[in-house]
């Protein structure tokens, strides 16, 4: 496993396991399968309605709690300092632990500056280990790194070979911040899995397209959370630390980049913000019942 240390000094993996659209009632068998495999980073959020499945795998697997790194993140409902606390416990308790090791704000919607200073208490409490944001674009990104006080370790964002997010990934590193990648098989678009550059790059080692693209991001000093609900799609997704791509490998794949990718979530659609927004406002209207 190679792993990242965060700008405060905390250890994180570099591939890790992520349960985005695992329904809850598969997402126990999901994690102890991952954990078994050796996985040791699990990635979830509020909004994924699955904490419960990964606490529950993780008590389970016998593996002592300070070497499995769980990351949760804030939904935009709870975006406000009061709704961000309150949430976060309701996380411990889902996931059934006293701390979470990283704690993002999944969007940078709502009041999501009361939020950060929710997770920065948190932070000083030691109920997190680090605390970071997620689809935060650069100026934003900047803009709350120059506000905080305890700065973000993470960012996760879009990244693949498609869209590589290399003038971001500059401005995360002047930042100091881990950049941290979702979506890193672009959600299968465009059959990366069958993808004649990803293919001649990966026969060379013995490696299939998905292990060169998660090799690729890796070296970029990016972190990966591929998702697979099959044994042994996840095995795969886990073997690609006994091989380096060279610089013309790396180039080949830096290639693929198209600008006119279409964004898997695009937050620059005004549609999908009021979709976003729509349900902090109808927390706002319910007074603040439920958390997520």
């Amino acid at each position: 496993m190679m792993y990242k240390t965060l700008n405060n000094g905390v250890e994180m993996p570099m591939l890790g396991y992520g349960v985005y659209q695992t329904p809850p009632e598969d997402t126990e068998r999901c994690v102890t399968e991952a954990l078994q495999l050796g996985y040791r980073l699990i990635d979830t959020a509020q909004a994924y309605g699955n904490e419960e499945g990964v606490g529950a795998a993780v008590a389970k697997s016998g593996i002592p709690r300070d070497e499995v790194f769980i990351t949760s993140k804030v939904w935009v409902s709870n975006m406000c300092c009061e709704r961000a606390k309150a949430s976060l416990d309701e996380t411990l308790r889902a996931l059934g632990t006293d701390y979470v090791d990283l704690m993002l704000l999944h969007q940078m919607m709502g009041d999501y500056t009361g939020a950060w200073r929710a997770l920065e208490e948190a932070y000083r409490a030691g109920k997190v280990r680090a605390i970071g944001v997620s689809n935060c674009y650069p100026e934003r990104l900047v803009d709350l790194c120059c506000l905080a006080e305890v700065p973000p370790a993470v960012n996760q964002v879009e990244t693949h070979p498609f869209r590589p997010q290399r003038k971001a990934h500059d401005v995360m590193v002047d930042l100091g911040v881990a950049h941290e990648a979702w979506a890193p098989f672009a959600e299968g678009a465009r059959g990366i899995f069958q993808n004649s550059v990803l293919a001649a790059v990966g026969e060379k080692y013995g490696k299939t397209p998905a292990q060169v693209v998660l090799r690729s991001l890796l070296q970029r000093d990016v972190i990966v959370i591929p998702k697979s609900a099959h044994r042994d799609r996840m095995e795969q997704n886990l073997d690609v630390f006994d091989f380096e791509l060279t610089d013309e490998d790396m180039a080949q794949v830096a290639g693929l980049e198209d600008p006119s990718f279409p964004r898997i979530f695009d937050h620059f659609d005004v549609a999908t913000v009021k979709w976003l927004l729509g349900d902090l406002v109808h927390q706002q209207q319910l007074g603040g019942a439920p958390l997520y």
